[in-house]
């Protein structure tokens, strides 16, 4: 079958594409070489699927459903790899297979979750509630020879955007201000001088991470792992729907609400939640603005405002 990349994946790759990067034109190649090689009968590309990786529903050789994901090396799919092996399903959805050619081209064989329902479809209450539990689970000490990535190393590059970002692109000079840039890199100093622990986070959590499965009701998938503190991986999911926060006149009372009953049921200080919140929106704002996503960018900083 043709492996065409839906347009979510192409629009949101061609965001971040390295001058000179041919991964999208070589995907299909990369698709018909793993499922050759594990023998896999393709049902369907999921659509609209990722951000960042095609993803194509399968069945093996013995006919159990599977899921295969490709990814681009900027994706950095070998860190995803290693944090499901080291989770081995707990929490998460289980990596089914793994050897040096799946290494070399990104590709990742899982379990089948149900891809179209997310712990999203749920009420706003009952969603929260289901993945904080999801999220417990993966909060494990990471390995001791890990190689992962840490908080402090990602947002560093993060902060390092942001900044020049702020001051060098006039288009996000225009929409972002300056103080609450300040604020947010000001609040990641503080919070990376005593860490409370270092655990393997998701790195990207958030409701639509966490699918219906077999094995558990919710199980995550989709990680970008990062070693740190608990408090930096439930950041993301306190701006949870922020458009319908945005469009609530109570949006930032609720925004407090959520960050407190948050950070209760998970045992995660309350102002270090509201402090990693903070620097994760105004990140994601100005990245937004940056890459030609005002109004998502507009939405995140408004949100980061309340903070």
């Amino acid at each position: 079958m043709a492996f065409e990349p839906p347009r979510r994946l192409v629009r949101a790759l061609g965001e971040t594409a390295p001058a000179g990067d041919d991964w999208l034109a070589r995907l299909p190649g990369i698709a018909e070489r793993a499922v050759a090689r594990r023998e896999l009968t393709v049902e369907r590309v999921q659509v609209p699927g990722g951000r960042s990786s095609l993803v194509v529903l399968v069945r093996q050789a013995d006919g159990t459903p599977a899921v295969l994901k490709l990814a681009p090396p900027r994706a950095r799919p070998e860190s995803e790899r290693a944090a499901l092996a080291h989770w081995g399903g707990r929490g998460a959805v289980q990596l089914l297979a793994s050897d040096a050619d799946d290494s070399a081209e990104g590709a990742l064989l899982l379990e089948r979750l149900h891809p179209d329902v997310s712990v999203r479809s749920l009420p706003e209450a009952k969603a929260l509630l289901e993945a904080a539990g999801t999220l417990r689970r993966l909060w494990v000490e990471p390995p001791a020879d890990h190689v992962f990535e840490t908080v402090a190393e990602r947002t560093g590059r993060q902060a390092v955007a942001m900044r020049a970002g702020a001051e060098r692109d006039l288009e996000v000079a225009a929409l972002v201000d300056a103080a609450l840039v300040d604020a947010a890199l000001a609040a990641r100093d503080d919070l990376l001088v005593a860490p409370p622990e270092e655990r393997l986070l998701h790195g990207t959590f958030r409701q639509s991470k966490v699918l219906a499965g077999e094995r558990l009701p919710w199980l995550a998938v989709g990680p970008d792992p990062v070693v740190g503190e608990n408090a930096f991986d439930l950041a993301r999911l306190v701006r949870d729907r922020v458009e319908d926060l945005i469009a609530s006149p109570a949006g930032a009372s609720i925004t407090r609400r959520r960050i407190k009953r948050l950070a209760e049921s998970l045992e995660v200080d309350q102002e270090r939640l509201r402090g990693w919140t903070l620097f994760r929106a105004v990140e994601s704002g100005v990245r937004a603005v940056r890459v030609g996503r005002p109004r998502d960018g507009e939405l995140l900083l408004e949100f980061a405002g309340w903070l």
